[in-house]
């Protein structure tokens, strides 16, 4: 008989998840308390926040008969919110985080969800970070909030606004993988038929690698911008492009490589590679730009160049053209617009 969520009070599911949870370096008084207490010697606190809700982020059960696992959304959960701190140049410190809960949820799945969380933590390199408390409710759906704080270590942060024309655009990570893997799980290809291509597609989509060194490295390189790739290349470059006054011109030749890349979980689907790179989201890679004369950290590849805004111009162009006739549609993820 499966144990489920209603069965246990709250501070008896409690027990079971903070024994889960990782303590990093930075947390002074971690779970338990009415709060938590994080230790901030640069003085500033980076802060970000983010929620998965069921059905519009995460289904538990998709198409293709894939069963999300509490690991994989707390694996997610944790990603998504490193990489917004990594994107501002700065490491992550503490995450706090709220369950909304049905009461037929497995107790196992929510034991996973810990679990994933912390392993995200360890494995993508945050080992400073401590799960340092949260919160528990009931509702009639899944929802995960996370928030995370982060310290610049004595760096300037690296804001979306530092662009200027000559500078070049480059990306660290990964880029239409999880696209292609979310396009696998809403097919009716049973993952047992996966191929080498269309299972890491699927594993990086239920479990994003944000580059996590990656963000220090280029405020360090002098980075003058920089955003995590979450809504996919188009849109997060148009965003950059605004903050800065500026336009993205992109590398067609470039694109088009790493969409190769892509090219046997296109055949299985019967699908453009090209708009998973243009247009899909949570890869949780870093757009930056950088000076025209500094050398790239490593990871680094150069897709394209920081233009003039002009009038009527496109905020991103590829290969000088509007994107929309190289690629018809690709536009990226908005929450209100699915």
């Amino acid at each position: 008989m499966t144990l489920t969520v209603a069965q246990l009070s709250e501070s008896e599911l409690l027990q079971r998840i903070f024994p889960r949870l990782h303590a990093g370096t930075s947390t002074l008084l971690g779970p338990g308390d009415d709060s938590a207490i994080i230790a901030a010697p640069d003085g500033r606190t980076v802060i970000s926040i983010d929620t998965q809700v069921q059905d519009r982020d995460f289904r538990l059960a998709w198409p293709n008969g894939y069963a999300t696992t509490g690991y994989d959304v707390g694996w997610k959960a944790a990603a998504q919110n490193l990489s917004d701190i990594n994107a501002m140049g700065a490491v992550a410190t503490a995450m706090v985080v709220s369950l909304t809960l049905p009461g037929t949820t497995p107790v196992a799945w929510v034991e996973g969800l810990a679990d994933g969380l912390s392993a995200a933590i360890v494995a993508l390199g945050a080992r400073q970070c401590s799960v340092a408390g949260g919160d528990l409710s009931g509702g009639s759906e899944i929802v995960v909030t996370a928030a995370v704080t982060g310290s610049l270590d004595g760096l300037d942060p690296v804001l979306r606004s530092g662009a200027r024309p000559g500078d070049v655009a480059a990306v660290c990570g990964n880029l239409g993988w999880s696209a292609a893997g979310w396009a696998l799980q809403e097919s009716g290809i049973a993952p047992e038929s996966y191929t080498a291509g269309p299972q890491k597609a699927a594993d990086l989509f239920n479990r994003p690698q944000p580059p996590l060194a990656a963000g220090p490295a280029a405020a360090r390189a002098g980075a003058t911008a920089m955003m995590d790739i979450s809504d996919g290349l188009l849109r997060d470059a148009g965003r950059l492009a605004a903050a800065s006054g500026s336009g993205l011109d992109l590398d067609g030749v470039v694109l088009a490589n790493m969409a190769g890349q892509l090219a046997e979980c296109a055949l299985a689907l019967g699908a453009d590679p090209l708009r998973w790179v243009l247009s899909g989201g949570e890869d949780h890679g870093l757009l930056s730009t950088f000076p025209a004369n500094a050398a790239l950290p490593h990871g680094f590849v150069g897709i394209g160049s920081v233009v003039s805004a002009g009038a009527g111009q496109p905020a991103v162009s590829i290969d000088g053209r509007n994107f929309k006739s190289v690629v018809d549609g690709a536009v990226g993820w908005d929450h209100f617009a699915v």
